[in-house]
């Protein structure tokens, strides 16, 4: 993927790989790593891109977007049926066709490791919107659906309560589409498979899962960032993204009333009037994905501790994310920029909000600059009284996934992924990591400079990191020398003059604790949305794992584990003695099946180390 290059519908990349003859669809991939290397150059709406020096490729992207396949023009001899338009398509960014779909969580595209599309409409409403298969979070307090996630509303009484029978062929054609990928592992799943799962993302659409179409979008995204070595990409979330997509088109078929509405998703959120609302910056935080979005969002909350969210986000990269902050936020007149509101206050009239707390800027919302609030005075207090246990199970049930707790550092640890904090939290061991580790951002400085202070007592807002011990990412804090002014630890950089003096030494190594192997399960379950099913299929003898996970009381899990590998290996001969293709649909149900167990395990054990109800998850 360039980033030079303007997003590319799902439809127009479908259709022109489509086109291609099965010997140019074999030079796809290298001719889009080709492309990649080219010098484009952009004129208005229109980038050029030199394919050698005698033929140039032309994007025509009116609105910043290509929407139709003849806006992709090339002066080859093969045109209009060449490998170029089709490589161009590829290598671009993926448009994303639903400015507004209600299967997006803020949360997500603010972890900015879920690199996902996030274009914002300079005239839409002010909100992050990221294209995953996640349902819908609901926010505390929200007006006519307090504390309850948007997932669980009642579907529209105009919409049947089965799915319809185009709804099922496009749900089986995304799942076709999607275990082909999983079959062929990250390595194999080029710009074809690709764009096969990107054909199936528009039928889904245009046949009403705009939900189905999303998961489809977030799996081609982090396809493209693991082939192209992009140093944001996660094993962990292309896993998630494909086990969503999987999942819902499998339960999709069978599901009726409020399941079906909560499979299907919403093209377009609600936004709801709100009257006037009087609210208090909360902190800000940058956004900063793998698909070429960046921006910053501010986190607000009014009396009653609902929290609301406002925000700037468009194509770009580092340096977007660090300037959007000193940039003024889309709400009515007011000329607060997000770094000044996260301390600051709005008084919003003709307010709109969305179930998951999103202010509108439509033109009938009025703002003007209010006074604040300080983290330890009334109302923004109130949010750091909820009892910890209760602030994660609401999490883990479909919430914002913040959390707002009073820790004392006590030391860090050592991850594979770098250095934690250590702190204290109402007697638990809690872990801080970094919520960012781009080095254009200041997360991962401010944690060194943090952890040589131990004993500091600060008051922090954090994003559940669910883990079978303790952890959170760091999102913003207390100033250590003033607890008056606090800190967006994404935005600002400590200084060492801002540090006290240690209260106390720094702590060893946590003790180290007798975790159930869950992770052999797991393992095996990355490992084959990575590499695909001929990584399980190596002959090895999975009965050891097994009778360890027994040992600990997984009976199901190693049960899961033997038949994984037993479906990856399934291959059978025919009368001639030649390998027939493998049962890819045995395959895919084991590798679903034990992604899910992963993940409810995953959940119950996070649960348990917090001390929080482990209540049951939101429909998959």
């Amino acid at each position: 993927m360039s980033l030079d290059l303007p997003p590319v519908s799902p439809a127009v990349t479908a259709e022109l790989v489509q086109g291609l003859t099965p010997r140019l669809r074999k030079r796809l991939d290298a001719g889009v790593t080709k492309l990649a290397g080219r010098p484009a150059v952009r004129d208005g709406d229109t980038v050029r891109i030199a394919v050698d020096d005698d033929t140039h490729l032309e994007l025509h992207a009116p609105g910043g977007t290509v929407s139709s396949a003849d806006a992709i023009r090339c002066g080859c001899l093969l045109a209009p049926d060449c490998l170029h338009r089709a490589a161009a398509a590829s290598a671009a960014p993926i448009a994303d066709s639903d400015s507004d779909s209600e299967s997006r969580t803020v949360p997500e595209a603010l972890s900015a490791s879920v690199g996902e599309d996030v274009p914002v409409s300079p005239d839409g409403p002010a909100s992050v919107n990221t294209p995953t298969a996640a349902d819908t979070p609901g926010t505390p307090g929200t007006p006519g659906t307090p504390n309850t996630p948007a997932s669980t509303q009642s579907a529209s009484p105009t919409e049947p309560e089965s799915p319809t029978p185009d709804q099922c062929a496009a749900a089986q054609a995304m799942y076709d589409a999607a275990a082909g990928v999983l079959e062929a592992g990250t390595d194999g799943a080029g710009a074809v498979l690709q764009a096969e799962l990107l054909r199936a993302a528009h039928t889904a659409r245009i046949s009403g899962l705009p939900r189905i179409a999303a998961s489809a979008v977030s799996v081609v995204t982090q396809l493209r960032a693991a082939r192209g070595t992009d140093p944001a990409y996660r094993l962990t979330e292309l896993t998630a993204a494909l086990r969503d997509v999987l999942g819902t088109t499998h339960r999709l078929p069978g599901s009726t009333g409020p399941e079906l509405a909560t499979l299907r998703g919403t093209a377009r959120q609600p936004y709801t009037p709100d009257g006037s609302l009087r609210l208090y910056g909360l902190f800000s935080e940058p956004v900063l994905t793998a698909t070429g979005y960046a921006g910053a969002v501010t986190w607000t909350a009014d009396a009653e501790g609902r929290l609301c969210t406002v925000s700037d986000v468009a194509p770009g990269g580092p340096g977007r994310a660090v300037g959007a902050a000193d940039r003024a936020v889309r709400i009515g007149d007011t000329a607060l920029t997000h770094r000044e509101l996260s301390g600051a206050g709005l008084a919003v009239s003709g307010a709109t909000v969305s179930p998951t707390g999103r202010l509108g800027a439509g033109a009938g919302v009025r703002a003007v600059r209010a006074s604040g609030a300080a983290w330890r005075e009334a109302p923004l207090d109130r949010l750091w009284a909820l009892p910890v246990a209760d602030q994660v199970s609401r999490a883990l049930t479909g919430g914002d996934g913040l959390l707002f707790l009073d820790v004392t550092l006590t030391g860090t640890v050592r991850e594979a992924a770098g250095d934690c904090l250590l702190a204290d939290c109402d007697g638990l061991t809690l872990r801080l990591a970094a919520a960012h580790d781009h080095p254009a951002l200041p997360y991962r400085d401010n944690l060194r400079l943090l952890a040589a202070s131990p004993g500091t007592r600060l008051r922090v807002v954090a994003r559940l990191d669910p883990s079978p011990v303790p952890r959170a990412l760091l999102l913003a804090s207390d100033h250590p020398r003033d607890p008056g002014v606090h800190l967006d630890l994404g935005l600002d950089r400590l200084q060492h003059a801002d540090l006290p003096a240690p209260a106390m030494p720094p702590a060893g190594s946590p003790p180290a604790s007798d975790e159930a192997p869950l992770h052999l399960l797991r393992r095996r379950v990355h490992q084959a949305a990575s590499a695909g099913r001929r990584v399980l299929a190596f002959p090895g003898d999975s009965a050891t794992d097994s009778r360890r996970l027994g040992r600990y009381g997984f009976a199901c899990a190693g049960d899961l584990l033997d038949e994984l590998h037993s479906a990856a290996a399934d291959r059978s001969r025919d009368v001639f003695g030649r390998l027939v293709p493998a049962d890819v649909n045995r395959f895919t149900h084991a590798w679903l099946a034990a992604a899910h167990y992963t993940e409810e395990v995953d959940r119950s054990l996070c649960a348990a180390a917090w001390g929080a109800d482990p209540a049951p998850a939101p429909v998959p």
